[in-house]
């Protein structure tokens, strides 16, 4: 059986995820005291205790991901002996979930992973005036099909593939106007359903470049290193060691499509067999069970699931 630990991205923060096992494990707790004291903020109570339309904002929406997928990451190491090097092939992680991931991996240390995303979210919201871009699903298309699409909708405006999340679910992204007529032109082209999502700006398409911009300014300035298993990048869809390469890829993912389908699909091919999904929800179980067929995700983010993942390494 072959490993792959993978993060959640934006779209998973629920109040008061990860409380039960900041609770139970001082490991956890010690990530969102460090998460806390490097944002000069007291992050972890917007998370345990709310309120949602503050949490889901995206400067802390972002960081408050991370702290999540770090804080269980950490208690996996603590209470079942984790090895990341010795037990993993790779890491991979959805759109902010890259620099979870990337933090598991220790390229970047987890003061500076917060402070990273406190500064992509911020960057992000301002790229674009709000009412200005959105962002669409389109169901039923495959990834060729709704790049198409796409490319139909601009007609001189941005329109492009932001996320190819796998079994037909593809996210477009841009301008509003654009990306109206995307959704449109999707359903006239069988896609069984397509429909604008309530994001507050147009991630991973040419309008997001001030914010690449930003990112690569504030990645300059933090000790990068190599990560202690290669992580297979959003952008590039392959695995990357390099710091230099890991740097230029982050940079590239902000105005970049998230291949997710075609990443899972890569480690799948690289004999991964067994996906963890480390931090909230399990958006990415159900995304994975589609695009790797006979390989398992199992969601990890309580104190259950962590005696779970534990009794399964000693059985």
């Amino acid at each position: 059986m072959t490993v792959a630990f993978v993060f959640p991205g934006q779209g998973s923060q629920t109040v008061g995820m990860g409380k039960a096992l900041a609770d139970d494990f001082p490991a956890a707790k010690a990530v969102f005291d460090e998460v806390d004291a490097a944002l000069s903020a007291k992050l972890s109570t917007t998370i345990f205790e709310g309120p949602i339309e503050t949490l889901t904002l995206t400067e802390n929406a972002q960081p408050a991901l991370m702290a999540v997928s770090l804080a269980t990451f950490r208690v996996l190491q603590s209470e079942t002996g984790l090895d990341l090097a010795r037990d993993a092939k790779f890491v991979a992680g959805h759109s902010l979930g890259e620099y979870s991931a990337l933090a598991a991996a220790g390229t970047f240390s987890i003061s500076d992973a917060a402070r990273l995303l406190r500064t992509r979210g911020q960057a992000m919201q301002k790229a674009v005036p709000a009412g200005v871009g959105a962002m669409a699903a389109l169901i039923g298309l495959d990834f060729d099909a709704a790049a198409a699409v796409a490319a139909e909708a601009a007609q001189g405006q941005v329109c492009q593939a932001a996320n190819d999340n796998g079994g037909g679910q593809v996210v477009v992204s841009g301008d509003k106007a654009a990306v109206e007529r995307a959704v449109d032109i999707a359903k006239g082209k069988g896609a069984k359903r397509a429909m604008l999502l309530q994001v507050s700006a147009p991630f991973h398409c040419a309008l997001m470049q001030p914010a690449a911009d930003v990112m690569a300014d504030a990645l300059s300035k933090v000790q990068v290193n190599r990560p202690a298993v290669p992580v297979v990048a959003n952008v590039a869809a392959s695995p990357l060691s390099e710091p230099g390469d890991i740097v230029k890829s982050l940079v590239a993912q902000v105005t970049g499509t998230v291949r997710w389908r075609e990443c899972v699909a890569y480690m799948a091919s690289q004999g991964v067999t067994k996906f963890y999904e480390v931090g909230a929800g399990k958006v990415l179980a159900g995304l994975n069970k589609r695009i790797a067929e006979g390989a398992t995700t199992t969601s990890i983010g309580t104190p259950d699931d962590v005696a779970a993942f534990k009794a399964g390494r000693n059985g």
